[in-house]
């Protein structure tokens, strides 16, 4: 063991000085090349590679550095006309000349990048509509794009000479609708507009950006970023930066207007205002007018949050859809504004009584989104931000915003899918489809949220394949128990540092007397944020007693620790933060310096009901924490029966509840599994479907729960606690971590890892996914410490138990772990 923590501290503490001190004497000249580890892996499964070659120099590539490659015998490249760089295809021995010549600095992989519009449009399934060809096959052949669905971008304008969205071709209308009054001459003229014009967007780049997410080709980025509806027709209104209430209305009297003009069927709002919603605003008139002639209107839900009561007031009208903003790793962003918990009232519209709700209807992505920017004289609005994710090329065209301004064209672009699906859809029928086809978001509710996250493929498949979706949203649910619950949430941080004593890497905090939790996460991103630091997050009770978080052996990818408490004593606690403890006389552990920042967040039940069973059992406060989040629920006789043994059936149901589950529902008639009933059905086919987990982006991966054979999924059988690793780990997205590993099972145990005794009593396929639970903590491992009478010290052994069989409390435990740990 300690062997190994010297290594580990080696590769930590030296590695990173060590690549400095190299990258200065290359830069200085003298040196061997910097060589990209990615490049020998890949050489194992090619001859040749495509690599990036930087010389030293500020230019271009020289004649002498252009003729080495050629000495060489590299035949293939593009060298830049400004940088010192070159991309070639060479093989293994030829990068290792390279290595070698005084000319090189580096040479590096050229492996593919992910963009973030890239990741929504897989993440909400739009990339996944344009790809199906069941979908082309019922669209007439081709591919559902928008194609032919006008959609007004009502905003600050639109810059049409972007080639991703150029005036005359999918921008078929530009209008500068600016309506200064103080500018006009004293009478009363009907309004007139600016049409026809190229750039509309001078001043501000907000609705570029928009209307590049809505429908922009990705003209500039061979498609990389290209919006959700590439062939919608995009008409912009543009007002300028100074947004009042009669712009607003303008472009939706010009919408009307010209409605059958260009087949405007959307119009995208991604402004608003403070206060109540009252149904004669202006602005609302004007909505429901639009809704009226079977215009699908949508507002952003506003970027006040996270208070409650901070919903814009035209997104509250019952005809609206309103969008919420969230993160593209199913969480609801922080500034995403939130609705008021039971909100909502009644009123008379045209004779004909409505009734809204203070709470989005659906949430999209809307943090980190990159889409056109404005070719004029205004600057990107994120510079930093753009220059991390954007590559050069690209810099020039696109630029990266967030807010629910960035989710609401999203989702637009969407409702623009469905319609060239159905063109005679009205907009009610749009918001239902969209509620009915979301995904749960654990955790929130729907004054928060609305009814899930946009799930674009779902929408489409409805309407093209006549689907039955909705019957596992959770917002349209009724539960058998039901728990009141409040949680309060503080934040801190520890300046850590491995040399200094234990009490320096504390934070002091007081529990009070009865609280059913306490959840601490920190996030150790280690140097820049990107090497990850191995630190481990342990509270301390008053008592002495620890919990820990362990340290993840994934630690440079997933940074998260979390320590959950059930009914923790009341008094003072610390959260203290180590390093794996390398000797006796470095008690704190190797670790990198850094101000690590974390949570805190205590929670208290103020009661329950449909849980008549529970009192007593070790598994209680994890019961009722999952039951108020709607991670699980109890049976229809009031009671939660922790004992008895889990069912497949409602591990699928409650995988789909509160693990972010996308709805999944096979070809009409050809359901995948013969064994289940028709209220277990959706849940069985959305947790066994490919592409099931919503943290698999690309929709690629295996199903949540494998098969039990052909068309059997077995819904009465128990659960293996190997099974249940297997759940949770590929609920997170996590497969190919999960398939890389191989060898003895290990576990955190204080401050050193142990090996698992039962390691090869674990399924072959299912021990990466038994590693991961046990680094993530989502599952224990049982511990036996014995000593013999001329024993030293104690010796520790630790088992898995992998074959099993999970109890419902057992589960409740593990999907709270998950819960506080990865989806909050």
């Amino acid at each position: 063991m300690k062997r190994w923590i010297h290594v580990l501290l080696a590769i930590l503490l030296f590695v990173p000085a060590y690549i400095g001190r190299q990258q200065e004497v290359n830069a200085a000249g003298g040196a061997e090349a910097v060589v990209d580890p990615l490049i020998n892996k890949a050489l194992e499964t090619a001859g040749s590679l495509q690599v990036i070659v930087s010389f030293k120099g500020d230019g271009p590539p020289t004649e002498s550095q252009l003729g080495l490659l050629k000495t060489l015998g590299i035949k293939t490249g593009v060298s830049m006309k400004s940088l010192p760089i070159a991309g070639v295809i060479a093989t293994g021995a030829q990068i290792e000349k390279l290595a070698d010549s005084g000319e090189v600095q580096s040479v590096y992989l050229n492996k593919k990048l992910s963009y973030y519009n890239e990741e929504a449009t897989n993440v909400t399934g739009v990339d996944k509509v344009r790809t199906d060809p069941g979908f082309q096959i019922a669209n007439n052949g081709l591919p559902v794009t928008g194609k032919g669905i006008g959609v007004v971008v009502n905003d600050s304008g639109v810059d049409g000479t972007h080639k991703d969205h150029e005036f005359g071709k999918n921008l078929v209308q530009n209008v500068l609708g600016s309506t200064n009054l103080n500018a006009l001459e004293p009478a009363l003229l009907p309004v007139t507009y600016q049409e026809n014009v190229p750039n509309t967007d001078t001043n501000s780049g907000h609705g570029t950006h928009v209307a590049g997410t809505v429908g922009g080709t990705g003209a500039m980025s061979s498609g990389k970023y290209e919006g959700a509806a590439p062939g919608a027709n995009l008409i912009g209104y543009g007002s300028g930066a100074a947004l009042f209430v009669l712009d607003g209305i303008g472009g939706f009297d010009y919408a009307i207007t010209h409605q059958n003009q260009y087949g405007i069927r959307v119009i995208t709002n991604s402004w608003g205002a403070s206060g109540n919603f009252d149904p004669n605003d202006p602005i609302n008139i004007a909505s429901k007018k639009a809704f009226d002639r079977g215009i699908t209107v949508l507002f952003a839900a506003g970027n006040e949050g996270p208070g409650e009561n901070t919903h814009n007031p035209y997104a509250k009208a019952p005809w609206v859809i309103s969008v919420a903003a969230g993160e593209k790793n199913g969480k609801l962003a922080e500034f995403s504004s939130r609705g008021t918990k039971g909100a909502g009232g009644t009123f008379t519209a045209d004779g004909r009584e409505w009734t809204w709700k203070d709470e989005p209807t659906i949430t999209a992505p809307g943090v980190d989104i990159v889409s056109t920017r404005v070719l004029g004289p205004v600057s990107s609005l994120a510079a930093e931000q753009d220059a991390q994710t954007i590559p050069t090329a690209y810099f020039p065209y696109y630029t990266t915003m967030s807010g629910t301004s960035m989710a609401t064209p999203h989702v637009a672009g969407i409702v623009a899918l469905m319609l060239e699906a159905n063109p005679k859809l009205s907009p009610s029928e749009v918001k239902d489809i969209l509620q009915k086809t979301a995904t749960n978001m654990p955790g929130y509710e729907t004054w928060e949220v609305g009814s899930g996250y946009v799930n674009a493929f779902a929408a489409v498949d409805k309407i093209l394949n006549g689907k039955e979706y909705g019957k596992t949203v959770n917002a349209s649910q009724t539960f058998n128990s039901n728990v009141q619950s409040s949680t309060e949430r503080k934040e801190f941080s520890v300046d850590y540092n491995p040399v200094t004593s234990l009490s320096t890497n504390q934070y002091e905090f007081t529990v009070e007397a009865g609280l059913s939790s306490l959840v601490a996460k920190v996030d150790g991103k280690g140097m820049l944020e990107q090497t990850g630091n191995p630190i481990n997050l342990v509270l301390i009770a008053p008592d002495g007693k620890e919990y820990s978080s362990g340290v993840s052996l994934l630690f440079p990818l997933y940074t998260d620790r979390t320590v959950s408490v059930s009914s923790p004593v009341s008094g003072r606690w610390k959260a203290e933060i180590r390093g794996i403890r390398g000797d006796e006389a470095n008690p704190v552990g190797i670790g990198l310096p850094e101000t690590v920042k974390g949570t805190l967040a205590f929670s208290k039940v103020s009661g329950f009901t449909g849980l008549s069973d529970i009192i007593g059992h070790p598994a209680a406060e994890a019961i009722k924490m999952g039951v108020s989040e709607r991670l699980f629920d109890g049976y229809s006789s009031g009671a939660f029966k922790p004992s008895s043994l889990l069912t497949r059936s409602e591990l699928a149901k409650y995988l789909v509840m509160g693990a972010e589950i996308r709805q999944f529902l096979p070809a009409s008639g050809q359901n995948t599994y013969s064994d289940v009933s028709a209220a277990e059905l959706p849940f069985a086919e959305a947790a066994g479907a490919k592409g099931a987990s919503f943290r698999d982006q690309h929709q690629i991966q295996k199903g949540v729960i494998l098969p039990k054979g052909t068309g059997k999924f077995a819904p009465k059988e128990s659960v293996t606690r190997a099974e249940l690793a297997y759940s949770l780990v590929q609920s997170l997205g996590l497969q190919k971590d999960a398939e890389n590993f191989s060898g003895q099972l290990t576990v955190q145990y204080k401050d050193e890892r142990i090996n698992i005794e039962d390691t090869f009593n674990t399924p072959v396929e299912l021990k990466g996914y038994v590693q991961l639970a046990l680094d993530l903590n989502i599952l224990n491992a049982s511990f036996s410490v014995s000593q013999g009478p001329y024993d030293l010290k104690p010796i520790v052994k630790a088992s898995f138990n992998p074959a099993g069989l999970v109890a419902r409390g057992d589960f409740a435990v593990a999907m709270t772990r998950y819960f506080n740990a990865f989806l909050q």
